[in-house]
Protein backbone atom coordinates (compact mmCIF):
# COMPACT_ATOMS: atom_id res chain seq x y z
CA UNK A 1 0.00 0.00 0.00
CA UNK A 2 1.03 3.47 -1.36
CA UNK A 3 0.55 6.85 0.55
CA UNK A 4 -0.43 10.01 -1.39
CA UNK A 5 0.44 13.77 -0.13
CA UNK A 6 -2.09 16.36 -1.29
CA UNK A 7 -2.03 19.91 -1.32
CA UNK A 8 -5.62 21.58 -0.25
CA UNK A 9 -7.13 24.46 0.88
CA UNK A 10 -7.35 24.99 4.74
CA UNK A 11 -11.11 25.57 4.84
CA UNK A 12 -11.66 23.21 1.79
CA UNK A 13 -9.79 20.26 4.11
CA UNK A 14 -11.96 21.07 6.88
CA UNK A 15 -14.79 21.12 5.23
CA UNK A 16 -14.45 17.63 3.98
CA UNK A 17 -13.87 16.38 7.67
CA UNK A 18 -17.09 17.38 8.97
CA UNK A 19 -19.23 15.94 5.81
CA UNK A 20 -17.08 12.97 6.36
CA UNK A 21 -17.63 12.26 9.94
CA UNK A 22 -21.29 13.17 9.36
CA UNK A 23 -21.26 10.23 6.65
CA UNK A 24 -19.31 8.07 9.53
CA UNK A 25 -16.01 7.72 7.25
CA UNK A 26 -12.99 9.79 7.11
CA UNK A 27 -11.71 11.91 4.11
CA UNK A 28 -8.91 9.27 3.56
CA UNK A 29 -12.19 6.39 2.72
CA UNK A 30 -13.50 8.66 0.84
CA UNK A 31 -10.46 9.40 -1.77
CA UNK A 32 -9.85 5.96 -1.30
CA UNK A 33 -13.31 4.98 -2.71
CA UNK A 34 -13.29 7.86 -5.56
CA UNK A 35 -9.63 7.07 -6.45
CA UNK A 36 -10.82 2.90 -6.70
CA UNK A 37 -13.49 4.21 -8.98
CA UNK A 38 -11.71 6.35 -11.12
CA UNK A 39 -9.20 3.66 -12.06
CA UNK A 40 -11.71 1.14 -12.59
CA UNK A 41 -10.37 -1.30 -9.98
CA UNK A 42 -13.76 -0.72 -7.99
CA UNK A 43 -15.88 -2.12 -10.60
CA UNK A 44 -13.80 -5.29 -10.59
CA UNK A 45 -14.02 -6.06 -6.99
CA UNK A 46 -18.08 -5.00 -6.85
CA UNK A 47 -18.00 -7.69 -10.04
CA UNK A 48 -16.30 -10.83 -7.65
CA UNK A 49 -18.95 -9.69 -4.84
CA UNK A 50 -21.86 -10.25 -7.61
CA UNK A 51 -20.34 -13.26 -8.70
CA UNK A 52 -20.45 -14.81 -4.95
CA UNK A 53 -23.19 -13.76 -4.59
CA UNK A 54 -24.77 -15.67 -7.71
CA UNK A 55 -22.78 -18.86 -6.78
CA UNK A 56 -24.18 -18.53 -3.56
CA UNK A 57 -27.35 -18.85 -4.84
CA UNK A 58 -27.44 -21.44 -6.99
CA UNK A 59 -24.79 -23.67 -5.02
CA UNK A 60 -26.17 -26.92 -3.18
CA UNK A 61 -24.79 -28.95 -0.50
CA UNK A 62 -22.56 -31.91 -1.00
CA UNK A 63 -24.84 -34.04 0.66
CA UNK A 64 -27.75 -33.85 -2.32
CA UNK A 65 -30.81 -32.18 -2.35
CA UNK A 66 -30.73 -32.40 1.81
CA UNK A 67 -32.00 -29.45 3.62
CA UNK A 68 -32.00 -28.18 7.33
CA UNK A 69 -34.34 -26.16 9.54
CA UNK A 70 -32.91 -23.24 11.50
CA UNK A 71 -33.82 -25.82 14.61
CA UNK A 72 -31.63 -28.58 13.14
CA UNK A 73 -28.88 -26.66 12.48
CA UNK A 74 -28.41 -24.96 15.93
CA UNK A 75 -29.07 -28.22 17.78
CA UNK A 76 -26.73 -29.07 20.64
Amino acid sequence: MANLTITLDDELLKQARIRALEQGTSVNAVLRDYLEAYAGTRLVREEKVMDLLRLSQTATSRRGEKTWTRDELHER
